[in-house]
This record gives structure tokens, C-alpha cells and sequence, in this order.
């Protein structure tokens, strides 16, 4: 599936135009792409162009930290707190962080259907490639291992920003690393 940037910004907006998200994406200049993850929390440009949701961009605790509302941590310490998922964990996690709490319990508020919504997130994902790695903060770990399980009633996540809770998705392919992500505070 190949996607144009209108698809993708349609599909970037509408599933996360309520949720407090930072999601862009950024160039691939690494072999260690978290090296690129940190330029992406402080705001490197979009390869191509596109347009992503950044609600923290006008805020003022900008100007004190350009990486906010993400922590300035080192690599090694969000390297530890990222973990591979497959690409359906993917796909059910993009969906998950369309409000607060990351649970799928999330689609109702949409007049579409779920797998309208799938969709959707799949035009999200199609951007980086079939072959692009997907990885996560949040922990609901499945019966398979790099699988998240939406079923599960407990799960947790490791922070990387100034808020109560924050989870996301990072997407790395050979030439970009993609970032979803939500934030609330409780």
C-alpha cells in the first residue's frame, strides 16, 4: 500500500485531533534510529514536508526546553524503555492513542467503524514501508513475545515526558522514523 501526503495528513488528523499528540516524523540519519528519535522530540523538520500534530509547539515551557513536553533524557536511557512490537501491536496501539488511557475502548467516540478506522491507521503505517520496525513504550505483553495484548486489563508504560502518563509509537524505516504519541495528565 502506498499512501500520498494528503491520505496520510487526512488520516493523522482525524484520529488524533482530540488526543493531546506529538506525531511527525522525521529524516533517518542513523544506524542507532534512536539517536533520531531524540531529534524528532526536539522538532527536526518532516523529510518530505508533511504535517504532523504537535500540541505542545506554542507552548511556553518551550522556550525554557525545546524538547517539551519530552524530557531531554540520553539515549540510553530511552533506548531502554523502547521495545520491538509487530506490526498488528502497531496498528491496535495507533488506535489506541486516538484519546487518554490507550485502550481501543477509545473508537467509540468515531462515527466509523472499526474497520474503517483500521484503515485509516494502515495509511498511517504504509508511509514508512512494510519492512519498518515498530516499537513502543507501552507494556501489555501477549502470549507472543513483541505482541501487545488490548484485551489485558493491566498494562504500563515507561515515561519520556513532563506528563503523568505517555505512551506512543515509533516507526523506523530505512530512510524515516515516524512518532505517535499522546500525553495525559493525571
Amino acid at each position: 500500500m502506498s499512501v500520498d501526503q494528503a491520505s496520510w495528513e487526512a488520516a493523522v488528523r482525524h484520529l488524533y485531533e482530540d488526543a493531546y499528540p506529538y506525531d511527525a516524523t522525521g529524516p533517518r540519519r542513523h544506524e542507532d534510529w534512536v539517536l533520531d528519535v531524540l531529534a524528532l522530540m526536539a522538532r527536526v523538520p518532516d523529510p518530505r514536508g508533511w504535517t504532523g500534530l504537535d500540541d505542545a509547539a506554542r507552548d511556553p515551557a518551550r522556550e525554557v526546553s525545546p524538547t517539551f513536553p519530552f524530557v531531554a533524557h540520553p539515549r540510553e536511557y530511552v533506548a531502554r524503555r523502547l521495545r520491538e512490537i509487530d506490526r498488528d501491536s502497531a496498528e491496535n496501539l495507533l488506535l489506541a492513542l486516538t484519546d487518554d488511557g490507550c485502550a481501543l475502548s477509545n473508537l467509540r467516540r468515531f462515527t466509523e467503524s472499526e474497520e474503517e478506522l483500521r484503515e485509516l491507521a494502515r495509511t498511517v503505517l504504509a508511509r514508512y514501508g512494510d519492512d519498518a520496525g515498530c516499537h513502543t513504550n507501552v507494556s501489555m505483553p501477549g502470549h507472543v513475545r513483541g505482541t501487545l495484548d488490548f484485551t489485558s486489563t493491566g498494562w504500563a508504560y515507561s515515561p519520556l515526558s513532563v506528563y503523568g502518563e505517555d505512551y506512543g509509537l515509533i516507526v523506523v524505516s530505512d530512510s524515516e522514523v515516524g512518532m505517535f504519541w499522546n500525553f495525559t495528565d493525571i
